[in-house]
């Protein structure tokens, strides 16, 4: 085949540093902007992100032309780096090192998007651990809890 055609959708998730609370809603719209932002300079268009104080979810279209840890690693950084320079609450952010990310067929794709964009109500009812032992669940993914929470 002379092209390569792909067309992979993928929900990231992935924590604040010891899920400590640095997220919240005064800085949230402008964090998710700025990874969309990031997202499409890696032709990998963000369809929805959402999160709580906490973790973030992305869906997003994973570009062909890089590999998901490099786009993970990259969003990672830069927010990083970006949120640093909001001020003094923030100085101290970090992401954790990790991520989950999950495959989603096209017809799970409006119902995902509005899963993040309830992450907020979601977490009234129900804490980051037991969303992500959840997820891992329905996944499949074999996993030893001591290593997800350090």
């Amino acid at each position: 085949m002379p092209q390569s055609l792909v067309k992979n959708y993928v929900h990231i998730i992935f924590s604040t540093k010891h899920r400590e609370d640095f997220i919240d809603e005064s800085i949230e719209k402008e964090l998710f902007a700025y990874i969309a932002i990031l997202c499409k300079d890696f032709e990998s268009t963000a369809l929805q992100i959402g999160g709580t104080d906490n973790h973030i979810h992305i869906l997003c279209l994973l570009s062909r032309k890089i590999a998901l840890m490099k786009l993970v690693q990259e969003i990672k950084a830069h927010s990083s780096k970006w949120i640093k320079t909001k001020g003094r609450k923030y100085e101290d952010f970090f992401w954790q090192e990790g991520y989950g990310a999950f495959s989603v067929s096209e017809k799970n794709i409006f119902p995902t998007i509005n899963y993040i964009k309830n992450q907020r109500k979601q977490h009234q009812q129900q804490s980051f651990k037991d969303e992500l032992l959840e997820i891992l669940e329905k996944h499949r993914i074999k996993y030893d809890e001591k290593y997800l929470w350090d």
